[in-house]
């Protein structure tokens, strides 16, 4: 069977980490990478990723340069959180009728932020025969997609509770960063009323939940607090003294009928105790779950990434959200393209 042309557009860990995993998959082959970093530019995706296979394979700056190079069937992209700049990013795929897959946070749910761009976006999608979606492990799974999943079996859904706890000791560089790790609490909290801190997505699961199960959302409230450490915490990126920030607790309410139908609650910092995913679900059944040691944020963003690429290219053309799509599930790498 003829594989599957893939090209990754962003560089960075989560680009890298997901070109080795479409490396190893039968049904795809790598046929560069684009990225504004001049250094990375011209050189070969072997390079940088130490995967042998990809030697030839280059990074270009453009979806000009890309394409008048290789023809990919699918984009990964890994590029940015804003619905309006990922929008923007991949018009180039877009506009030659290819399948897009994003880990871009504000696209689970665009129309919350972006409703005219996102509109624009879907009929132009519609036009070129391309299909774009965002994924990932929160927003994308763990706080939207799996919840509405376990919904299949109610007769009756009144609320929705979701709780995630994460260690952030163990996650990559940027994420440690972005939830404040060494900051002032001050100027952290000062830095999320602007909308410049916390965890970037979450009023879009929110969204998606509530669209999904049909409910019209009076208000969202959304706040974010500064965890600040109580002793010296060293990782392999930060080394924070007691009373800066370590992280983040932020939540989020959606109101129906005057009630919170949907509460999220995110504590993501570092040294967390006893992480973990739960899901509480109140109505006819009652289903209470929690995922021990919760998700692993990195790895699982790789694999919801790749593991979308067969639901999407299945999908009717336009700018799907993760619910329009079939059931997610593995990519077994050794299944080759149907």
């Amino acid at each position: 069977m003829k594989k599957l042309k893939v090209a990754q557009f962003g560089l960075g860990p989560i680009g890298l980490e997901s070109l080795k995993l479409a490396a190893t998959q039968a049904s795809m082959e790598v046929v560069g990478g684009i990225d504004i970093d001049p250094a990375k530019v011209g050189k070969s995706l072997a390079d940088l990723t130490g995967v042998e296979s990809l030697r030839g394979a280059r990074v270009h700056a453009s979806f000009d340069a890309l394409f008048a190079s290789v023809h990919p069937d699918v984009i990964l992209h890994t590029a940015s959180s804003s619905a309006e700049a990922t929008l923007t990013q991949v018009r180039g795929a877009i506009d030659h009728g290819l399948a897009v897959a994003s880990t871009c946070e504000e696209l689970i749910f665009p129309a919350l932020k972006a409703p005219a761009l996102a509109s624009e976006c879907d009929t132009h999608c519609r036009r070129t025969g391309a299909r774009v979606v965002a994924t990932g492990v929160n927003p994308g799974f763990v706080m939207d997609v799996l919840p509405l999943c376990l919904t299949g079996v109610s007769r009756e859904v009144r609320s929705i509770y979701l709780e995630r706890v994460v260690d952030a000791s163990t996650r990559r560089q940027p994420l440690q960063a972005k939830i404040g790790s060494g900051q002032d609490p001050t100027e952290f909290l000062a830095k999320f009323k602007t909308g410049k801190a916390g965890h970037a997505g979450f009023q879009q699961s929110l969204a998606l939940v509530a669209h999904a199960l049909g409910w019209r959302l009076e208000s969202v409230r959304e706040t974010c607090e500064p965890v600040v450490a109580q002793t010296r915490i060293v990782t392999k990126f930060f080394d924070v003294p007691a009373g800066k920030s370590c992280g983040i607790h932020q939540r989020c309410i959606g109101i129906v009928g005057g009630e919170p139908r949907v509460v999220m609650d995110l504590q993501m910092y570092l040294d967390a105790p006893n992480p973990h995913d739960a899901i509480i679900i109140r109505g006819r059944p009652d289903l209470n779950v929690t995922l021990h040691g919760g998700v692993a944020g990195d790895d699982a963003t790789v694999a919801a990434l790749v593991n979308i690429v067969p639901k999407l290219l299945v999908a009717p053309p336009g700018l799907r959200l993760m619910t329009e799509l079939a059931l997610p599930s593995w990519l077994n790498p050794a299944a080759t393209a149907h």
